[in-house]
């Protein structure tokens, strides 16, 4: 009988793809063998032509549910004679396993050359993400009947840790943090049975044979190690208005009393955050809706297996049971989200109430993840730890999501839990291995290898020591886990980032490629790359495409601080073809997170177009500053030579001259603060404005800050309502994007930067342009500094160009 290989690679391991093939096999009466591999996953057997492609073609029809086939291929290979069909272990030593070999290989598809066959042999699976508890387990949880009754840890071979918890390819339980744990009798039954759901499930386990919670009330003072005990304990000292730090899929997360305004106070006190808002944990999707207004859209999305934290509006019903303005202060949205693993779970339904989330951190610091940190750091915030024998391999944040509020648009405000690492709607295009490392802020890494990308979770800050620890771990982590060696490394122009100077240091001690990319240049490629638009001249008649990339910063190639940029792409070469005009930019990283120093700068240049708006600016601002500050500040701008183009920091600039906020506690604080503002008004009004503040046909395509500043401080002058000049600032952004198109005559435009997470300017953007233009946002990626490494990937190993003059 003829002897057939199946290889399939993309998300086939860890979502209980070879007991699916297995089963199919004996249902079919074949023999042969399947197994994980570090290339996909792979299907030997003996079966005649037409029935090898009848069980290729159930193979991807029958997929489960978790599983992504990217690439499959069926091959006619040298025979060989099975006498059953087995599963076999990756490193087992059997006289079934095969040598493969391209000369092995007769392709049986469209690939007809040995170099397709070849590309079956190289380290190219995709990683699962983790993935939230399903149904069938959940109910388990809950069976005073089932063994795993309020076991924390339950899973099956459609949910549980997956990307946190590996440590080798191909996926098996030897090569997770699951090795230490050997199945008891009753678990490896179920492993070995066929028709049990738990058939070959690699991370089985219960309470005999599993995992284990552990309660500390300081670093030396374990109170208990019994599962049940520790989580009647958990609920008491929730009810008594307790902080408690709880290990999770990525890491440790504090947990209290959403409904306690003391206790949310004392952790804002320890946790030294004293307006960013905090996430909430509700026990599940009824008591959610009970409190917050919730679509469709926003309901799948809190129940898929990703389980993030969405941004939604509360009801009148969560002003009664949460302390709603100390959990997110002056915010419209809360972040909520449902229990994605049993311990959660089982902690939410004991409380029976909204709880607090966040990641469990010290101010500036990543999430912490090892149990020694946890023990030694965070009993200054939380006053019990509690902790389980499960390693986490690779430390994770919570996803967060939001969907704009009048076009369902989904942004993505956090890419880590659920979702990180594979991208699936961009194909590498080039042989090489590549590696580039992100930005500063909101930092990422991107890997091309072997065909396929990822994009890291996010890893915070780059500021700190332990988030630049953690960056570096995380790449050798991936570096080891693929057994590559990066061809190229791209990274960013601004040699003071930690990201750059890892990317010099390591391409020093390589000799391998370093390529520098603009950082707005490489937000434009990652919006071009996640719409297809690099290479589809047939979308667009006129072979061009706008890139308006808004954000807070990046070096520009002038050598000043870009961030309202407007680019044009075309024929793989891009060139910056706008900007807001530039106004001074001082102090450092402290104009980032003072707005008022913004407002100061931004409103300099009104002078010439009205001497007497100046002195009322000047009048209005001086009260935001001492007279030292002010002498000082004045000094700077006069003799600076470093000016910024910024959008993020008109924004703060707006929301200070509008009383919003002159200092910040966290980055994008007055920015969210005046869209709120604007918000209420378009809430009211709907998207109408008599006017804006630029004019309807630009002179040339710099947009003149200082108009945009001098219609503000106009409207201010005239006693016009805050809400309503906070909305037409947001409708003359609108209205400054259809002017550069049409002046640059584009039909096509995409949108990336930090500024994009403003779900209002996304609303207004589509309300305006849609039929009129083509309008493209990010949908997998942040439109923030996270999708910076990826572009930067793009961008080096498509080989774009930029054609980057000065603008006058």
């Amino acid at each position: 009988m003829e002897t057939y290989h199946i290889h399939l690679n993309g998300i086939v391991q860890g979502v209980g793809f070879r007991p699916l093939v297995y089963r199919l096999a004996l249902n079919n009466g074949l023999n042969g063998y399947v197994r994980n591999d570090s290339n996909g996953l792979n299907v030997f057997f003996n079966a005649p032509a037409s029935q090898a492609a009848l069980f290729f073609a159930q193979i991807k029809q029958c997929a489960p549910p978790r599983a992504t086939i990217l690439r499959s291929a069926l091959y006619r290979i040298a025979d060989r004679t099975y006498p059953d069909f087995s599963i076999l272990v990756a490193g087992e030593i059997s006289a079934k396993e095969e040598d493969l070999t391209a000369s092995e290989i007769i392709p049986d598809t469209s690939e007809t050359d040995d170099t397709a066959a070849a590309k079956i042999l190289k380290k190219q699976v995709l990683i699962s993400p983790d993935i939230a508890i399903c149904q069938v387990c959940l109910k388990e949880l809950h069976d005073v009947g089932n063994r795993r009754y309020r076991y924390p840890f339950i899973t099956c071979t459609q949910c549980g840790p997956r990307y946190s918890i590996i440590n080798q390819l191909p996926y098996e339980r030897q090569a997770t943090a699951m090795h230490r744990f050997l199945m008891c009798k009753s678990c490896g039954r179920e492993y070995a049975d066929t028709a049990d759901r738990r058939f070959f499930s690699q991370t089985n386990s219960c309470s005999d044979c599993g995992i284990s919670l552990s309660l500390f009330e300081n670093p030396a003072g374990l109170i208990s190690n019994d599962n049940e005990t520790v989580l009647v304990q958990i609920k008491e000292f929730l009810q008594q208005g307790k902080v408690l730090a709880v290990k999770g899929i990525g890491g440790y997360i504090l947990l209290a009393d959403a409904g306690n305004r003391q206790t949310i106070q004392r952790l804002r006190s320890r946790k030294h955050r004293p307006q960013k808002p905090f996430a909430l944990l509700y026990p599940g999707l009824a008591e959610v809706q009970k409190d917050f207004h919730l679509n469709d859209q926003e309901r799948e999305i809190l129940e898929s297996p990703a389980a993030p934290i969405m941004l939604l509006s509360p009801k009148a019903t969560a002003f009664m049971e949460l302390a709603v303005d100390d959990i997110a202060p002056g915010l419209a949205r809360l972040g909520v989200m449902i229990p994605y693993n049993p311990l959660f779970d089982l902690i939410a339904c004991d409380f029976a109430r909204p709880l607090i989330a966040t990641s469990a951190n010290v101010s500036g610091s990543p999430i912490i993840y090892q149990e020694h940190d946890a023990l030694s750091y965070l009993f200054d915030i939380a006053d019990y730890v509690v902790s389980h024998n499960r390693e986490i391999s690779i430390p994770q944040d919570d996803s967060v999501i939001q969907l704009s509020k009048y076009s369902g648009q989904q942004i993505v405000l956090r890419r880590s839990r659920g979702y990180a690492p594979s991208l699936f709607n961009y194909k590498s295009s080039g042989s090489l291995c590549v590696l580039a490392t992100g930005a500063f802020l909101k930092s990422t890494f991107s890997l091309a290898i072997n065909g396929n990308v990822f994009v890291s979770q996010f890893l915070g800050s780059a500021e700190s020591y332990e988030s630049q620890v953690m960056y570096t771990n995380a790449i050798n982590h991936w570096l080891q886990l693929y057994a590559i060696q990066p061809e190229m490394i791209v990274t960013d122009l601004h040699s003071g980032y930690f990201s750059h100077q890892f990317a010099l240091e390591f391409a020093q001690k390589t000799g391998v490629k370093l390529k520098l990319v603009q950082h707005h240049e490489a937000h434009f490629a990652a919006v071009l790359a996640e719409n297809n638009l690099l290479h589809r001249k047939d979308l667009y008649e006129k072979d061009v495409v706008l890139g308006v990339i808004w954000d807070g910063t990046g070096l520009g190639h002038d050598g000043h601080i870009w961030g309202g940029e407007f680019f044009k792409y075309t024929h793989n070469e891009m060139q910056r073809c706008g900007h807001f005009d530039y106004f001074p930019a001082v102090a450092g990283d402290k104009m980032a997170i003072e707005p008022r120093i913004a407002a100061l700068c931004a409103t300099k240049s009104v002078w010439p177009l009205s001497a007497a708006l100046h002195e009322l600016s000047d009048v209005q601002l001086r009260e935001k500053f001492t007279a030292a500050e002010w002498n000082n500040y004045q000094s700077l701008m006069n003799s600076t030579n470093l000016f910024t183009s910024s959008a993020g920091r008109i924004f703060d600039a707006v929301a200070s001259l509008l009383g919003v906020g002159d200092k910040q506690s966290y980055e994008g604080e007055a920015a969210m603060y005046l869209q709120h503002m604007a918000e209420e008004y378009v809430a009211i009004n709907g998207f109408l404005m008599n006017g804006s503040y630029v004019e309807k046909e630009l002179s040339s395509a710099v947009i003149p800050t200082a108009a945009l500043m001098l219609g503000i401080l106009t409207d201010i002058e005239k006693g016009e309502d805050r809400k309503y000049i906070a909305a037409k600032f947001h409708y003359s952004l609108v209205c400054v994007i259809g002017n550069v198109a049409r002046k640059m005559n584009i039909d096509h435009i995409c949108f990336s930067g930090g500024v994009f997470q403003n779900a209002l300017l996304v609303d207004w953007i589509k309300c305006k342009y849609t039929g009129e233009y083509q309008l493209y946002f990010h949908a997998d990626l942040s439109p923030n500094d996270e999708n910076i490494s990826f572009g930067q990937l793009v961008y080096g190993e498509n080989n774009i160009q930029n054609n980057y003059h000065t603008m006058l």
